[in-house]
């Protein structure tokens, strides 16, 4: 079994996070060229590349294998360092080069999660979370990138557990002067085409599948715009950029004050979400396991199926 150097791990791991050689040098504080050094002995004793040297730079198969491990040499750090605290109270606090990452959907960054992190945050953890798709963050997991995810899948990976959370409600809404002027009579058959959905990004499915839930319709097809954050799509509608499906814990407050109007009452789409995280006996993970958990029972809709 090949002991590789932590330095250079971590050096490896630091390129593809900041996404670039000079950017990785900075958060490490050491030259440019020790970066390169780092990576070109780590390569030479692995025996393969482990960068694609693309803008930014992404790591090869093996690459991914050695981020994975240097990420989980991170975790066991963190561990270590969450004990040690309980015995010297004093000690210093975790680098920043050994932050902790996860993957969370931008719905739940925007509701729930932030609220549900809150205790392992201001005990120290140095948690970086990233952002993608609901149905994307799985694959930041699968590359090693993250110790784990929220996402609406629930097959678990190898060498990972999964735990139901909970589910979002979605409704569609649009601004009430916006509703007035150009659907009064709220989404139907006949006018779903013409009226722009703000979607998270090109791989946000959610608007297509609400219209075609809530009007019965087999093939839908939506004028779509991309607002690549919860808030942004929310502020987008309030802006009159047209309708967008979000969750309802995040437009109640507009519905309520009137800003805001549902475009199809009673019609929801109902997402489920699931913890993924590596199987691995760590404090780290436990704790995190249960801010998510305990947030999630506070906020979510305690059922499995998508309605």
């Amino acid at each position: 079994m090949r002991n590789f150097d932590t330095d250079a791990l971590e050096c490896l791991a630091a390129i593809v996070e900041e996404g670039g050689f000079e950017r990785a040098a900075a958060r490490l504080s050491i030259t440019q060229s020790a970066v390169s050094q780092r990576l070109r002995a780590l390569e030479a004793q692995v025996g393969t590349v482990l960068l694609v040297r693309s803008r930014p730079v992404k790591p090869t198969s093996a690459g991914r294998l050695l981020i994975k491990h240097a990420m989980q040499m991170r975790l066991l750090r963190s561990d270590l360092e969450s004990d040690l605290q309980e015995l010297t109270p004093g000690m210093a606090s975790n680098r920043e080069e050994e932050r902790i990452a996860i993957a969370v959907n931008a719905d739940s960054i925007a509701t729930w999660v932030l609220p549900a992190l809150r205790s392992v945050v201001q005990d120290g953890l140095p948690l970086e979370i990233i952002t993608d798709d609901q149905d994307f963050t799985h694959e930041w997991l699968r590359e090693g990138q993250v110790l784990g995810c929220v996402t609406t899948l629930d097959n678990a990976l190898r060498g990972c557990k999964v735990q139901f959370l909970g589910a979002m409600d979605y409704v569609a809404v649009a601004s009430a002067e916006y509703a007035a002027r150009v659907c009064p009579q709220g989404l139907n058959a006949h006018n779903f085409r013409q009226i722009p959905f703000v979607a998270f990004n090109r791989k946000d499915d959610l608007p297509v599948e609400f219209v075609s839930k809530a009007l019965g319709l087999k093939r839908v097809s939506l004028n779509q715009r991309f607002v690549p954050s919860a808030q942004g799509q929310m502020r987008a509608v309030l802006d009159g950029w047209g309708a967008s499906a979000l969750p309802h814990m995040l437009v109640q407050e507009g519905l309520d004050s009137g800003e805001l109007v549902d475009l199809c009452p009673g019609a929801v789409v109902t997402v489920p979400l699931y913890w993924h995280c590596w199987n691995l006996h760590s404090a780290v993970i436990d704790r995190l396991t249960a801010a998510l958990q305990t947030g999630a029972q506070q906020s979510l809709v305690q059922v499995k199926n998508a309605a």
